[in-house]
């Protein structure tokens, strides 16, 4: 017999024999299941199914010694795509189209049989079994389907993945689209902003020139509304070009009257000390006997001595070369070796907030309350890290309030394989000194007296398309203290974070590399900036030619200027 059926079923006392699917020449390969008593047929034919079902057969393209076909099967899916089992058209289907053989068994008269006759009748014997296990299996398979769909009802909307990939696709194109007519339309208000406001100029300077015409021809006196609408026409010209050469000025005392922050209260231990000049001082920093921070005058009221060179006992700082010790509001409380005077150091306020601490180094009462220099909500501080670097604090500020020179000077580190965009802008959509950077997804704040915020998106890293940082995934945040600790000195606090990898905090050694790659970033800019430093010592003008994309430098040095000259701390600028 060339051919066995699919399934085939004969029972022998309480043994099924199970016959697969092959192509033999003589031979049957049968599987042997053994089963409770009474137990029905079906159980062994669910088995096979579970095994072996849905299969169907394929014929080797060569033959062995013995002229027999070696089988193989070809395993085809349940689930497809629509319809029921019994109405879907896929290969394997065809196994359980076979005729009902019952209507075709030959009639014998007789007790016996002869040998053909019996052949005849096994043949169609195993034929009804054939035809009743495939239709037993295919009953299995509807009713296996039907509880699928009744459990999993997304199988009866089934998308492919390469679908929904295309779906997916389509959405963030047009989104690309509609992110590009953005940025067109805010470019055209842009150029007809600063159009109408060359236009203002000109009519100004125009309306200037017929007033002193007139003025020039009349004799009489100007009256009250001529002048009041003459200092309002003046009050609009555009503001005279900066001017920063020369030496550094001393700093003038209206910008120290503000709160500073100075350290970062994980560098402060409760028995270290942490010394720092601000404004051209020498300070320490230390904890008293509450824990609290205070900051005394780094010289000892004796002889003068560095008081961070010596310890701190019991929360008092102890000068190392006669042992005076002093507490956090400056008061001597101890001078060994001789009588007891009535001492006392200078001591500023000071304060702890959200891991840093804050001195107030002027001569006006503190401000109640002090700015909060947190990240947003979702981002973790991954480093804090404490630098003293040989310029201007205010060349720094400069530096860092300035991004369009990154694909320029960062060509090593961050910026590395940036594109250099045809226009680079500074939009101000809220105060004066915050907004965004466009074509950059980076958001930037300038915070008297002197920190800078900005958050940065990264989600592809290396390619600049215009995204705004909320159409980012990831961030990284931060923030630079520029300490103006004298007129060629700066103590650069910075911290970092970021809304994504917290499992980075926990990596060992991960502070150095933070340090490293920080220390790589601002060696580029510190080349330049000293570079700056030196001419305008010299007496070159730094802000000799300001453009359009030093708005927001610009705008730090109008309000430094401002506070310096005795002007409001507040910010000098409107929409």
């Amino acid at each position: 017999m060339p051919f066995l059926p699919l399934l085939c079923l004969s029972r022998t006392a309480h043994t099924y024999w199970l016959c697969f699917p092959v192509f033999l020449s003589s031979d049957r390969i049968l599987c042997r299941i053994p089963t409770r008593s009474g137990a029905p047929a079906m159980s062994a034919i669910a088995a096979a199914a579970t095994l072996s079902l849905p299969i169907t057969l394929c014929r080797s393209s060569k033959l062995n010694g013995k002229r027999e076909f070696r089988g193989g099967l070809r395993v085809f899916a349940i689930i497809g795509d629509e319809g029921g089992l019994a109405g879907r058209k896929n290969p394997w289907t065809s196994l359980f189209d076979v005729e009902d053989p019952r209507n075709k068994v030959p009639q014998y008269k007789g007790k016996f049989l002869d040998i053909y006759q019996a052949l005849e009748l096994a043949r169609f014997d195993i034929q009804y079994c054939d035809w009743k296990a495939r239709q037993d299996v295919l009953q299995i398979m509807l009713l296996h389907e039907k509880v699928v769909e009744v459990l999993n009802p997304l199988a009866r909307e089934f998308k492919s993945i390469g679908t929904l990939k295309k779906d997916l696709a389509g959405l963030q194109e047009e989104l690309t689209q509609a992110h590009n007519q953005v940025h067109i339309s805010e470019a055209r208000v842009s150029a007809a902003l600063d159009k109408l406001a060359f236009m203002e100029t000109l009519v100004n300077d125009k309306i200037l020139q017929e007033r002193n015409v007139t003025e020039s021809d009349v004799p009489t006196p100007i009256p009250s509304t001529s002048r009041d609408l003459g200092a309002n026409l003046k009050s609009r010209q555009p503001t005279k070009r900066l001017n920063v050469s020369g030496p550094v000025r001393s700093y003038s005392a209206r910008l120290k009257n503000f709160w500073y922050p100075v350290a970062f209260s994980a560098d402060l231990k409760d028995d270290t000390m942490v010394p720092m000049d601000c404004f051209e001082q020498p300070w320490v920093l230390f904890r008293g006997k509450d824990g609290k921070p205070g900051c005394v005058q780094n010289t000892c009221a004796h002889r003068a001595c560095p008081l961070h060179l010596g310890s701190v006992n019991e929360g008092r700082i102890q000068c190392p070369y006669h042992g005076w010790e002093y507490s956090a509001d400056g008061k001597c409380e101890k001078m060994p070796s001789t009588k007891f005077r009535n001492v006392k150091i200078r001591a500023l306020p000071c304060f702890e907030q959200e891991g840093m601490v804050w001195i107030w180094p002027g001569d006006d009462p503190p401000a109640p309350n002090l700015p909060s220099l947190l990240p947003p909500a979702g981002f973790q501080i991954h480093a804090e890290i404490v630098m003293e670097l040989p310029v201007e604090h205010g060349l720094l500020l400069d530096n860092l309030l300035d991004l369009a020179h990154a694909p320029f000077t960062h060509t090593s580190t961050f910026a590395k394989g940036w594109s250099v965009p045809s226009l680079v802008k500074f939009l101000t959509p809220g105060a004066g000194l915050q907004g965004y950077w466009d074509p950059y997804p980076i958001d930037m704040e300038f915070r008297p007296p002197c920190m800078v915020l900005s958050t940065i998106g990264i989600s592809k890293p290396g390619k600049l398309k215009g995204q705004s940082t909320r159409e980012c995934s990831t961030h990284l945040h931060q923030l630079h203290v520029c300490l103006p600790s004298s007129r060629q000195k700066t103590r650069l606090l910075y911290r970092m974070s970021l809304d994504f990898a917290p499992i980075l905090k926990h990596v060992p050694f991960m502070k150095y590399l933070w340090r490293h790659f920080a220390d790589k970033v601002l060696n580029e800019d510190l080349r330049l900036v000293i570079g700056q430093q030196e001419r305008m010592l010299n007496g070159a003008n730094v802000w000799n030619s300001p453009v359009s994309y030093d708005k927001l430098g610009v705008r730090y040095r109008l309000w430094r200027d401002s506070v310096e000259s005795g002007g409001s701390k507040k910010i000098p600028f409107t929409e």
